[in-house]
This record gives C-alpha cells, sequence and structure tokens, in this order.
C-alpha cells in the first residue's frame, strides 16, 4: 500500500508495487510523480528525508537536505542590500537539492532485498505525466493566486506554472523540460543531478540567474544515512529524524502527553494537554535545533527519561501557559508506504515555503526550493548563515514500532504544524484507539503562525467540539476559530503493517490524495 496527498503519487507507487518492487521503490516512484503532479508543495528541486524499516532489524534515517553555499555568507546578503535572506528569488536559493540524491541512497538501502526495477520504471508515471499533463488541483490553483504577487516576477515561474494567467481548478499543467529532466535521470542515473551534464546544466542556470548556488557546491553534496532519533512510550518505540530537522519536538511532545494520565481522545484534556507538550517541546527546539555540527546540546538528552519526566510534571493541565515563540513555517509532502515482506517507508519532501523559491531553471525546469531562507543573518545563533551549513528543517518523517507488532508510518505537511498533527493523529490511533482513518479526518488545531498569518494563537478547526473549544478558552488559550477542513492543518496520512500481514492506510480529506493497495 501507498498513501499520498495526491491520487496519482499514491498510485504511481502502488503500480511499482504490482509490478514486484519493494517499498522503496514504490516511494521513490511517488516521490517523482509528486513532485510533478503537486508541485506548490515538493519538487526535484527540493529535500527529503526518509525512514525505513525492515523486519527485524533497527530502523535506518536518510538525510537528504542540501548545505548552503559557499558563497552563501553574510557578506553576500549585505553587498545586495538584504536585510534578511530574501523568501523568492535567486538569492533564496542558496541550499543544494538533496531530495534527489535521497531517492538513491534509499535505493542503495534497499539493494540487498533482491532484484531491482530498472529506474526507467521507476521514474515511467512521473516522466508520463509531466509530458501529457496533470488537472491543477483546488489547492495548486489556491496558492498560486494568493502568493501570486510574491511569485509572478520571479524568473521561470509564469512560464512554467502560469503561461496562459493564473490557473484555475481543472486546467491542464504539462511541464515538457521536467519530463525531458527526468528522462535523462533514468537514462543516466541520478547521481547526473549531482555530477554529470544535468548538474552543470543547474549549476549553469543558477549562476546566470544570481544564486551563488556553483557547481562546486553542487558536487560536494551527498546524502547521508543517519540514525534516528527514538522514545519509548507506553505503547511501543517511536523513531523521527535528528537535527536538523524538528523531529526532536515531535518526539518530544507524544513523550510527554504520554506522562500526562489523560484517558480519552478530543476532550479538553486530549487538546489542552498535548497544547502544552507542545510548547515545551518547541521552546527546546527553538533555543537548540539546527546545523548537528554546530549545535552544543545534545537532543538524545532531551528525550531521556529524567527530562521529560521532570517537563511533563511542570505542565499545568488547568491553565494554559504564556506563548508564543519563534514560528517554524514551511509547505511539504508527506508519504508512506509498505510492501508485503514488512518494509515500511515514512517519507517527507518540500521546497520548503509555497513554490519554494519560485525559481525555474530555464534549461532542466527545476523549480528550486527556498530552505536557505530560514538561515538568519546574524553571526551567531543556532541557525546563523555561514557557507557550507544545514539549515534548519521542519521536515520530520515518523515511524513507530507499535508493542502489539504493527509497525506504522505516519506524517504530514504543514511547517510547524507537523509535530501537532502528527501527535493528534498519533495519540488518536495509537494510545485512544481510534480508527486510523477516523484519527486523521478528525477535527485538528494549529499553535503558531502558518501560511504568512501573523497570529501565533491557538487555531483550532470548527468540528472540535464546543465544550471542548469553551473550557479551552476558559483555561486561558488565546483561540481562533476556522474552517471545518482547513489545509494549514497539513495533509497527514498513515499506513501499518500488521502483524498477520495486513496493511492499513488512511488519507487526509484535506488533500487530494489516496490510499492505494495492491
Amino acid at each position: 500500500m501507498v498513501t499520498a496527498p495526491h491520487h496519482l503519487a499514491a498510485q504511481a507507487g502502488a503500480a511499482v508495487l504490482r509490478d514486484g518492487g519493494n517499498a522503496v521503490e514504490a516511494m521513490v516512484a511517488a516521490a517523482a510523480a509528486i513532485a510533478v503532479v503537486y508541485p506548490h508543495m515538493n519538487g526535484i528541486g527540493g529535500d527529503g528525508f526518509w525512514l525505513i524499516a525492515e523486519p527485524g532489524k533497527a530502523p535506518v534515517a536518510v538525510r537528504a537536505c542540501g548545505q548552503s553555499a559557499a558563497r552563501a555568507d553574510l557578506e553576500f546578503y549585505r553587498a545586495h542590500g538584504d536585510a534578511s535572506i530574501p523568501a523568492r528569488g535567486a538569492r533564496a536559493a542558496l541550499t543544494v537539492a538533496g531530495a534527489v540524491g535521497g531517492w538513491q541512497a534509499a535505493l542503495d538501502v534497499a539493494a540487498p532485498w533482491g532484484k531491482a526495477l530498472p529506474l526507467s520504471r521507476l521514474l515511467a508515471d512521473a516522466i508520463r505525466h509531466a509530458q501529457d499533463g496533470v488537472t491543477v488541483t483546488p489547492s495548486q490553483a489556491a496558492l498560486t493566486k494568493s502568493k501570486w504577487n510574491e511569485l509572478k516576477d520571479v524568473p521561470g515561474f509564469v512560464e512554467a506554472f502560469a503561461a496562459n494567467g493564473q490557473p484555475a481548478v481543472g486546467d491542464t499543467l504539462k511541464q515538457p523540460r521536467i519530463a525531458a529532466t527526468l528522462g535523462r535521470l533514468a537514462e543516466a542515473g541520478l547521481d547526473d543531478y549531482y555530477r554529470g551534464d544535468l548538474a552543470r546544466s543547474i549549476a549553469r542556470d543558477l549562476e546566470a540567474l544570481g544564486s551563488p548556488l556553483r557547481l562546486t557546491d553542487i558536487e560536494a553534496y551527498r546524502a547521508k544515512l543517519v540514525e534516528p532519533l527514538s522514545v519509548q512510550l507506553s505503547a511501543g518505540r517511536v523513531f523521527n529524524q535528528p537535527p536538523p530537522t524538528q523531529g526532536v519536538s515531535s518526539l518530544g511532545i507524544i513523550a510527554l502527553f504520554d506522562r500526562l494520565g489523560v484517558k480519552e481522545a478530543d476532550g479538553f484534556a486530549h487538546l489542552h494537554g498535548l497544547v502544552e507538550s507542545t510548547k515545551r517541546a518547541f521552546r527546546w527546539r527553538n533555543r537548540h535545533v539546527g546545523d548537528p555540527a554546530y549545535m552544543t546540546a545534545d537532543p538524545k538528552d532531551s528525550l531521556s527519561d529524567a527530562v521529560l519526566d521532570a517537563e511533563a510534571a511542570a505542565i499545568d493541565m488547568q491553565r494554559a501557559a504564556p506563548w508564543p515563540e519563534v514560528a517554524k513555517p514551511g509547505d511539504t509532502i508527506w508519504m508512506g508506504a509498505a510492501d508485503a515482506q514488512g518494509r515500511v517507508v515514512s517519507y517527507i519532501q518540500s521546497v520548503f515555503w509555497e513554490f519554494g523559491s519560485g525559481l525555474v531553471l530555464p534549461e532542466s525546469g527545476v523549480q528550486w526550493q527556498n530552505r536557505g531562507a530560514s538561515f538568519t543573518l546574524t553571526p551567531t545563533g543556532p541557525n546563523a548563515l555561514l557557507p557550507g551549513r544545514l539549515p534548519f528543517h521542519t521536515l520530520n518523517p515518523a515511524l513507530a514500532q507499535l508493542k502489539d507488532g504493527r509497525v506504522l508510518a505516519y506524517g504530514t505537511m504543514g511547517g510547524e504544524g507537523q509535530p501537532q498533527t502528527q501527535a493528534a493523529v498519533f495519540t488518536r490511533h495509537v494510545l485512544f484507539g481510534q480508527d486510523m482513518q477516523a484519527a486523521v479526518t478528525a477535527p485538528r488545531w494549529l499553535l503558531g503562525k502558518t501560511w504568512g498569518e501573523d497570529s501565533t494563537n491557538l487555531k483550532l478547526e470548527s468540528r472540535v467540539a464546543p465544550q471542548a473549544i469553551d473550557a479551552l478558552r476558559a483555561a486561558g488559550h488565546d483561540i481562533q476559530v476556522v474552517g471545518a477542513f482547513e489545509d494549514m492543518m497539513g495533509h497527514a496520512g498513515a499506513v501499518a503493517f500488521h502483524p498477520d500481514g495486513r496493511i492499513e492506510g488512511a488519507t487526509d480529506p484535506r488533500a487530494d490524495g489516496a490510499c492505494a493497495g495492491v
């Protein structure tokens, strides 16, 4: 089974499973397809993070995020008159795109599993969708319209995504340059993106457009296998990505909540407990998380029993703690896959903000991420800009090995909301026994900024029970009630492999996705 926020991506992955591929191969096919059919949320000019679980073995993490350019320093931006790193345009394109390298690293992990399908098969659906065209989704049309003034003057954006004017729902989007680029990768191999003709094309275009990235930066990139972070809960062990991602926050939230003794889902205690756990986990994240090579605090220490016990004891289950803290925005896709052999993949892919930097390269058609915009133009700090540094990442796919024998992959897009939505889905489904799809569909919340808004209050979907909303207000939470099914709450999903071989999946009605099974 494959679950994805666009049905064509889920179907691309399922077709690979049907042809005898494994969960990693299915995910590469889905990742390539979603880069084509959901371009406002991700692309091959972005980053990716993997968690891969194989029966009887510890999960493996792949970190596929690129470093900042050697030329990207404080003087480069000061020389251009920038008080902060621009969010759009060529100077926002300052980190190498790591996703494609991560595809190869994940395939290398899966190489011992048996005969591999050819790369041309894995990329076939993505190439076809780019060449023949796909229907513009409501979220793509809405985001193009809402971000038009930011993006319309960025080189290449209008030509790639709005050649006939702002797209409407149901229009056909064709991307022949991306089809050719994916075709080149299928023929030459994924490493061509970094050390081949495609790399040289990408570097020429980036330099000509004004990015600080050069061919030497691209050639120096390698995806990396890293040890996942994990925490033991009452229901099993949960895994996530280490820094530079906020995976430590996702683990901290559910580990703190697990200690609060809440017995029922979706009432005041559930929502209040998770929101207060979020505040404590985010404070540690904001103080410490960045490129692990520069961090002075060990994220494993923050997940120790002693620290978690003390933090949970400090939560007041009757009153809201003061807020806000600094928000971490971002736009992303999450997908999950499981194969018949019990191998489970949790994967997330992103260009950071919607459409990333907005920059679309003339030759390859690649839209480049703006992940480096999360750096600060300050001399010090956990995310201060330095050449060759990894930026802070909101991306954090999750995976759990549960005591009942299930292996569960789950995750979402949504920047600041990713850890919160993960906590909502996990606690409902695993701790309180809700049906997986019901846990994903149920009303959600978001503490902090999102989608360009300045408010840092607690946003609740209108389907939250009125008595719970009233109780949260009475406890001192600054409440804003939003629509019934809001994009800002993330596009979540989950897939689980059961001990008896059953595979279960869920997809988010807030997205355009599906669970495709074989």
